[in-house]
């Protein structure tokens, strides 16, 4: 965890001299430098600080320091990674330690305080709903289309370890993200209004279409799920979920009382997903 160290420099002056200047500072980095007097209310003394500006800073040094918590998962060899803490500024200890710093006008050197965010999965939870395979479902892809196989890959990567707690939905838009070049998806033929065509991310309806399948268990409700205008040779006619970006999604939502672990993986021309859950699952009659 980098020490991150606020220096507050406060020299009481009268009104109209040089400002007080604040100046925060990571290792003797200068990381912001802001004139106090902005901080007070116009037309008011002192005593007033403007809220907004006071958390424009706040802000930007959260913004500065932190760091997204990352899930506990499992590697291709079903063994646990462990979980990764985040960090985030403590806005309330900050505002209080300013607050304090601004009135007293003493100089001041403080350790930003910070608070540690915790990952939605960690190990004891990953180590729980690891254990017992409600769903699985294998489809079959020509893997010299490398083309089409990279975007497999991608999305299967993206959904892969992807717990889905009880009463939550599931997108698939949301959790693969938008299928672009930047992202590393290439041009593959897709079906558009019942016609072959080429778009980027062309052959990601396979991993739609196969999650699907996977996920059709009593205890899985389909929120939203779009056939092809044309069968498709991978999964059986009516069993296909066709997702794009700007248009169908496939979303589903968790009506079992534990969660859902995805594991999903695409190797030599082999798409295969199996959904998991701890050896208490069973329905819930939650909404």
């Amino acid at each position: 965890m980098n020490a991150f160290i606020l220096s507050l420099f406060l020299f009481m002056v009268p009104l109209g001299n040089t400002p007080q200047q604040l100046t925060v500072t990571e290792k003797g980095k200068t990381l912001e430098t802001v004139e106090l007097e902005r901080f007070e209310l116009p037309y008011l003394n002192s005593y007033f600080i403007n809220d907004v500006k006071l958390k424009l800073l706040l802000d930007s040094l959260d913004e500065k320091i932190y760091k997204e918590p990352i899930n506990a998962t499992l590697n291709k060899s079903g063994e646990i990674v462990q979980e990764k803490l985040g960090i985030a500024l403590d806005r309330r200890k900050f505002h209080a330690l300013f607050l304090k710093s601004f009135y007293l006008g003493e100089p001041v050197e403080i350790k930003i305080p910070k608070k540690d965010i915790f990952p939605r999965v960690d190990t004891e939870l990953l180590a729980e709903i690891k254990e017992k395979e409600i769903g699985r479902y294998v489809t079959y892809f020509k893997k010299h289309n490398k083309e089409r196989s990279h975007n497999i890959k991608l999305a299967t990567e993206a959904i892969n370890n992807y717990v889905v707690f009880p009463g939550e939905k599931f997108s698939f838009n949301k959790i693969v993200g938008e299928r672009t070049e930047e992202k590393g998806y290439k041009k593959a033929p897709v079906i558009v209004k019942g016609e072959l065509a080429e778009d980027i991310g062309g052959g990601i309806c396979q991993v739609s279409s196969t999650l699907y399948n996977a996920v059709s268990l009593k205890g899985v409700k389909i929120v939203e799920r779009y056939s092809h205008s044309r069968s498709v040779p991978y999964v059986p006619p009516g069993r296909d979920a066709t997702v794009s970006w700007w248009g169908p999604d496939f979303v589903f939502k968790n009506m079992y009382n534990q969660p859902i672990l995805i594991r999903a993986k695409s190797v030599g021309g082999r798409m295969d997903i199996g959904i998991f859950s701890s050896n208490t699952v069973e329905l819930y009659s939650g909404k």
